[in-house]
């Protein structure tokens, strides 16, 4: 088996000392024998399935406020939120060029208990968010194949797609890379096709519409939908141990990824809220495709669909991908037994944590589309405000830290920044309904016993921990 080495790493209280020391001796905490293999080409496309994978999923925005809120959403949203996500994730991703990302920002920046709880909180969101992808393909599916709308078929459809797809996932980043890029251009395909035939049958004011008269806005729907729509660039952070020369590749990846994806979701939903008029409740998830059999006919709606399928495929895959690596960061840093960081013999991959994910999603798979998008929005909000923090915190102590790329703004600059996409992070909190807080307040408890009883575990040598200036900053 290929072995991982783990790189010496300092306390916390001489890392404030010596902050030249820190460049060198804690960003990386997975260096994996084999060489690394992401470049930029399969990074961007993995970013891009990270967070969208092409505008499935966008429809429901208008359904929630209509046309003209949905527009104006995916345009202001990316300079709310998205390009400051992204900056972060350049500057602290080069900064800690190994594998756990968030996780080992905070726990750099606050200790082992406030890394732990990121690491828990944003593990739980991820995997929340793998559940979404099979039930989404399956929503499309159903639509070709009524049976698969309830009952046992839609559940056994969702528990085999969902193992096959984890066992791609274990056969290594080179191959889900390149796959990402193949069905990057086969499920943004149709949709392209779409908007250009659509061009004669627009009429713009339809663009000026706040919905049907009478219809109320829906807002926790209208701000989830845009939240889960155009986050998680952060996500890609957990694999930098795996990513070439990530001081470099990182960034571009990162600008060229958000370009993309808001181009991505702007121009199919510019076509169709321009060229179609239905009412306004249908426009539920999966709508595109029947908006590109009125646009076109039979043949576009029937390949929106499986572009659909193809593209729950590359979000699943990413996204899997992200939080078994993050499960072997934390495993680096000793928030989690060792074994946790265990790699494949034939492909080098994080076994164990591609199966924990598995088997985690497998369990909330079962609920509707619209609780899973929310429990994973409300549990990614609370690791949101944790990152920022983090990145605050660590330009702030140690200014002097080896950063290949640097945020181009002082700390007021970065306060400002931060603030803003906080301000969205309470509106969403605001939004959430009984059962999303229940669901994620249990969560939230459970990752503080989680803590606990992993510190337990490695007072009682119950399972091996990483080495013993790790053990120094846990036990501290």
């Amino acid at each position: 088996m290929p072995q991982v080495e783990i790189q010496s790493s300092l306390s916390p209280g001489t890392a404030m000392q010596n902050p030249t020391e820190v460049s060198r001796g804690l960003p990386l905490t997975t260096k994996p024998k084999l060489p690394k293999k992401l470049t930029l080409v399969p990074l961007i496309f993995l970013i891009y399935f990270e967070v969208a994978g092409g505008p499935f999923g966008e429809e429901p925005a208008v359904q929630a406020a209509g046309p003209l809120l949905a527009l104006i959403g995916f345009l202001v949203f990316p300079f709310i939120w998205s390009i400051p996500e992204a900056l972060i994730t350049a500057e602290l991703s080069t900064a800690f060029q190994g594998n756990g990302g968030f996780v080992v920002w905070a726990e750099r920046a606050f200790g082992p208990f406030l890394g732990s709880m990121m690491g828990s909180l944003k593990f739980l969101a991820g995997v929340i968010n793998i559940a979404s992808f099979p039930v989404l393909c399956i929503d499309y599916l159903k639509k070709i194949i009524p049976a698969l709308g309830s009952g046992w078929p839609r559940n056994i459809s969702i528990l085999i797609s969902t193992l096959l797809l984890s066992f791609l996932n274990f056969t290594g980043l080179t191959i889900v890379g390149w796959a990402a890029v193949l069905l990057g251009i086969a499920s943004l395909s149709p949709f392209i096709l779409m908007s250009a035939i659509a061009i004669p049958k627009i009429h713009p004011h339809r663009w000026l519409s706040l919905g049907q008269k009478g219809v109320k806005k829906d807002w926790n729907l209208y701000f989830n939908t845009l939240f889960w729509n155009l986050n998680f660039f952060d996500n890609v952070s957990t694999l930098a141990g795996e990513v070439d020369r990530p001081h470099k590749t990182f960034p571009l990846g990162l600008l060229v990824a958000v370009i993309f994806t808001c181009i991505a979701y702007l121009i199919p939903l510019f076509a169709v809220t321009g060229s179609v008029t239905v009412d306004q409740s249908e426009w539920a998830q999966g709508f595109h495709a029947t908006a590109a059999e009125m646009i076109a006919g039979k043949w576009l709606k029937i390949w929106i669909e499986v572009g659909a399928v193809l593209s729950s495929i590359g979000l699943f895959e990413a996204q899997l991908s992200s939080t078994a690596f993050q499960l072997q960061g934390m495993a680096d840093l000793g928030l989690l037994p060792n074994f946790f960081g265990l790699r494949s013999r034939w492909f080098n991959t994080p076994w164990v944590g591609i199966l924990t994910s598995t088997l985690i999603s497998l369990s909330v798979s079962y609920m509707t589309f619209t609780d899973i998008i929310s429990s994973a929005n409300l549990l990614y909000t609370l690791g949101m405000f944790l990152e920022l923090a983090s990145f605050l915190w660590l330009r702030r102590k140690l200014p002097e830290m080896k950063r290949p790329y640097r945020v181009p703004l002082r700390l007021p600059g970065l306060v400002v920044m931060c603030f803003i996409p906080s301000a969205f992070l309470v509106v969403i909190m605001v939004f959430a309904t009984k059962m999303v807080y229940l669901i994620a307040g249990l969560m939230t408890l459970g990752a503080i016993g989680w803590y606990f009883l992993m510190k337990f575990c490695r007072q009682k040598n119950m399972f091996k921990f990483s080495g013993a200036e790790a053990e120094e900053r846990y036990d501290q």
